[in-house]
């Protein structure tokens, strides 16, 4: 059964506000290349928002360096800023991550974040988001 969001658009109406990357990411489920993201190395403080629908899904205090090629966060900005739903693509079992507003694929989270900060790594692709600098 499809979820449906508060924020609909037709595949043309996608196409015509993301870039073509960002589509392939946001609308497609794909990846980036690890350690080439725009966000993967930025220490700068702000929240980061749904490049699709301008959700905001990150704080920049939950963001570490986690060496996996990818920005990596502890928590969202808010439990339902996100959904969780079972991916088996790949030959892998993981969380995929989407957009709780328009159902972005944002990345994945996994079990193996700071212990100290609960344990999970939400591994999201630069290009599923925008930065906004506080």
């Amino acid at each position: 059964m499809k979820k449906y969001y508060p924020i609909e658009k037709s595949e043309s109406e996608w196409k015509e506000k993301l870039d073509p990357e960002s589509y392939r990411v946001l609308r497609e489920k794909g990846t980036e290349r690890p350690n080439t993201g725009k966000y993967y190395l930025n220490k700068e403080t702000g929240i980061y928002q749904c490049r699709g629908c301008g959700n905001e899904i990150f704080h920049s205090s939950a963001k570490y360096d986690s060496g996996c090629g990818w920005p990596a966060f502890t928590e969202p900005v808010s439990p339902d800023a996100i959904d969780v739903k079972m991916d088996y693509s790949h030959m892998m079992i993981r969380e995929e991550i989407l957009c709780a507003k328009c159902g972005g694929h944002l990345g994945h989270r996994f079990p193996d974040g700071p212990k100290d900060r609960g344990g999970i790594r939400y591994c999201i692709n630069s290009v599923s988001m925008d930065f906004e600098k506080k």
